[in-house]
């Protein structure tokens, strides 16, 4: 078991109240719902960057995905999360606008989030081997440059009808 099998989540209920706190690897056994943020990372030609996932993740190896973004951790601040998550992940510092919140199930998945967007050319590093290829894709041909691809469905039901938003 690694160290991130043992970071603390917190466990919400229906509502979004905090009922519990557990370690990573029980949120995932038990398919939890806890709180996470996504990001959705455009530049100034309304291109947004879709990445690959690294093959070691816990949920979704190596799926693209149109969000950059991560759990919760335990009393941290939605924005707060959202602002290291986009650091950890790309290595940029982007101001974020605030998209809006929505649950997301499924039998892999619970969450409540946070969706948020940043404009923003980089550039970009991906030093925490999250994130293996990197592409930026014309907003209006997302869906078609997706379709032949393994996705994140939360990414996919949560910041895609929001896109139009920035």
């Amino acid at each position: 078991m690694d160290g991130a099998d043992q970071e603390l989540v917190e466990v919400l209920d229906d509502q979004g109240a905090v009922v519990a706190t557990v370690s990573r690897q029980e949120m995932r056994e038990r398919n939890l719902r806890h709180r996470s943020v996504l990001v959705a990372v455009v530049n100034d030609a309304d291109e947004i960057l879709v990445h690959k996932r690294a093959s070691w993740k816990d949920v979704w190896p190596d799926r693209w995905d149109v969000a950059v973004g991560g759990v919760v951790a335990p009393g941290e601040a939605w924005a707060a999360a959202a602002a290291r998550e986009m650091v950890e992940e790309t290595g940029a510092v982007a101001e974020l606008g605030y998209l809006g919140e929505d649950s997301y199930d499924d039998d892999e998945v619970r969450v409540l989030a946070r969706i948020y967007h940043a404009r923003t050319p980089g550039p970009f590093s991906f030093d925490d081997g999250e994130i293996v290829d990197a592409v930026w894709v014309p907003i209006t041909q997302l869906r078609e440059w997706l379709a032949d691809k393994s996705v994140c469905p939360d990414s996919m039901a949560l910041v895609l009808p929001r896109l139009d938003a920035p």
